[in-house]
């Protein structure tokens, strides 16, 4: 099942895929050098947009949840990278524990933590899943709609480790993006393998420094494959100092969108595209669909009322919004059961795993489709994303259109590691 395109099944994507296509072998051979180079993230989401004249990520998550979407056909694809990710870091690997987010009352997200405990299990590990949340003191239990339970357990931190009563684990495994910073009790773990690393949480991650390393690796990319990078990267700005509340750097923030929109209008241009551009403001430290707006004009900004103010003023967690990140917003095409849709990609170490569709028939080709309504649809993955079907014309055959969905996020991932590079606290300096 390929979603229902509504663009016409020629132009800019399919000489797009079928270039991608007819550069298989090159494609896979620059990744391998890639990470010959660079270390994956241990585990990555990424958000893809399909507008039909460009198919670009708009949102890369290093503590994906949402692995209860993928259907039990990915899970060997998982148990598979699950294997190959532990043995790299840590071979002789016993006890994992997972450390979930502290919102232990959320069933759907809980659902997600027992498909992490399973993926771990066939993986060959004993898996726990331990809370750092004040509010669960002891053992408990939670059953999901399903019938399933997840068994929650206070962690206990000594001197140098952290665990559970009577469970030492050798690796770390951190399903909760550190929106309000990175507790205490998981600093200074110097004995045991803490993945993702603090760094990547949102404490000190920004979308900004992420999509300019993106837009360094589409360049190259790009140089390979002989295309426009714009094909494949979303032009973004950025712009600090923003008060929702107080009105304070709204003018800032509508130049920067003027800025944005007139690059974008070029585009359009030299493309013939005859869509309307639009921009999407978002918290540069924003996770959860939280703190996002589109806008087609910059006086939008000057007349922004305070429901939309107050929506964009703070986001999850309570943390407060100063800094955002301006980016082109790039439509979706993709429809499933006639609602508009994006595909999500699951990776996990430098392995496609999986993935999802997520639909809102609620919401507009231009809206942020990661809010309250949303559903999700497994991609079909009737034949594995790694094995497009050379010689079937573009934009016919799921397997191809799931392979290019694959280089794209792969390409997000790279560029979350060079991001992580970059702020890595204990990085070797050379001179």
């Amino acid at each position: 099942m390929v979603p229902h395109l509504v663009t016409a099944l020629t132009g800019p994507i399919n000489e797009l895929e079928q270039r991608i296509l007819d550069s298989m072998p090159a494609i896979e051979r620059w990744f391998r050098l890639e990470w010959m180079e660079h270390t994956p993230p241990f585990y990555t989401s990424v958000d893809i947009r399909n507008a039909g004249f460009k198919l670009a990520p708009v949102d890369t998550n290093l503590f994906p949840g949402g692995w209860n979407n993928l259907t039990d056909e990915m899970l060997p694809l998982a148990v598979q990278a699950a294997m190959a990710a532990i043995e790299k870091i840590c071979p002789e690997a016993r006890n994992l524990l997972i450390i979930p987010e502290n919102h232990s009352r959320n069933t759907f997200y809980l659902a997600n933590v027992a498909q992490l405990v399973r993926i771990f299990n066939m993986a060959g590990l004993n898996v726990r899943v331990g809370s750092i949340s004040p509010d669960i003191k002891k053992t408990t239990t939670v059953t999901l709609p399903h019938g399933e339970t997840v068994t929650l357990e206070p962690v206990i931190r000594n001197k140098r480790r952290l665990g559970l009563k009577n469970f030492d684990p050798c690796t770390i495994l951190l399903n909760n993006d550190l929106s309000a910073g990175a507790p205490g009790i998981l600093e200074e773990l110097y004995e045991q393998y803490l993945l993702p690393p603090l760094h990547a949480g949102w404490s000190v991650r920004r979308k900004s420094r992420h999509f300019k390393s993106y837009e360094e690796v589409a360049k190259r990319f790009g140089k390979m494959l002989g295309i426009d990078p714009w094909l494949i990267n979303p032009l973004f700005g950025h712009c600090e100092g923003v008060d929702f509340n107080e009105g304070l750097g709204l003018e800032a923030l509508a130049s920067a969108v003027d800025v944005l929109l007139a690059k974008v209008r070029r585009k359009y241009k030299e493309y013939g595209i005859k869509e309307k551009p639009f921009a999407v403001v978002k918290a540069d430290n924003g996770t959860y669909g939280m703190g996002i707006m589109t806008v087609h004009d910059a006086k939008e900004i000057e007349d922004l009322n305070r429901k939309t103010r107050n929506k964009m003023a703070v986001i999850k967690d309570g943390q407060v919004v100063h800094d955002v990140i301006v980016q082109e917003g790039v439509l979706t095409r993709e429809r499933v059961h006639e609602a508009v849709a994006e595909p999500v990609v699951y990776m996990m170490d430098r392995y496609v795993v999986g993935g999802f569709y997520r639909m809102h028939a609620e919401r507009g080709v231009e809206e942020n489709l990661n809010a309250p309504g949303a559903s999700f649809v497994p991609l079909a993955f009737e034949h594995s994303t790694q094995l497009p079907q050379p010689g079937v014309r573009p934009g016919v055959s799921a397997p191809n259109r799931f392979y290019m969905y694959g280089v794209i996020a792969r390409l997000a991932m790279l560029a979350a590691s060079y991001e992580l590079e970059a702020t890595d606290p204990e990085a070797e300096v050379y001179d």
